[in-house]
């Protein structure tokens, strides 16, 4: 059996909502190990002078803890 843990990180892009979220697991396995699943909790963005400025998601990720 395995022991999963679930944390939730934000993270933006100024591309699109799936660049935001390669971004957030990119950071998140820079100290977390494992990552099994990444659930996009969250959608939205910023806009400025009537067009959309920043993408951001916050995202739930799960890993295996050992």
């Amino acid at each position: 059996m395995a022991v999963l843990k679930v944390i939730e990180v934000m993270a933006n892009s100024n591309k699109s909502w799936e660049d935001a979220t390669e971004n957030a697991v990119q950071q998140a396995s820079k100290s977390v190990k494992h990552i099994r699943s990444v659930y996009v909790n969250e959608q939205s963005c910023t806009v400025k002078e009537g067009k959309i400025d920043e993408y951001r998601v916050h995202v739930k990720i799960t890993f295996e803890v050992n």
